[in-house]
């Protein structure tokens, strides 16, 4: 709560947050619950950024998934009825595999 401002929120209506503000709460409320991992789609949405940083060139999708989740130490893998990514259990057979391959993430043709 600290690092987001949050104790300066807790008074006001929820109706009267700003979008940032909302966005501080719903990331609050998400890291409150236990997780081995958190995949969180656009957490800095609405949030103004006063840290510098570098941003890279675009990538495919391929690419940068392969790149994230290499980060994560995570391979997925899609499953054959619904063809919809899961996350490979770590140290699998499949897991071990495409580490090996350096494929964490891949379209299918």
């Amino acid at each position: 709560m600290k690092p987001l401002q949050i104790g300066q929120l807790m008074d006001q209506e929820i109706t009267k947050l700003s979008g940032g503000e909302l966005q501080r709460v719903a990331l609050c409320v998400c890291l409150r619950k236990p997780a081995d991992i958190y995949l969180i789609d656009e957490p800095s949405a609405y949030l103004e950024s006063s840290v510098d940083c570098i941003a890279n060139s675009p990538q495919s999708l391929l690419t940068g998934m392969n790149l994230f989740l290499f980060q994560l130490d995570i391979t997925f893998r899609h499953d054959p009825t619904n063809y919809r990514p899961g996350i490979n259990k770590l140290n699998s057979t499949k897991d071990r595999e495409q580490k090996a391959a350096g494929s964490y993430y891949y379209l299918d043709d």
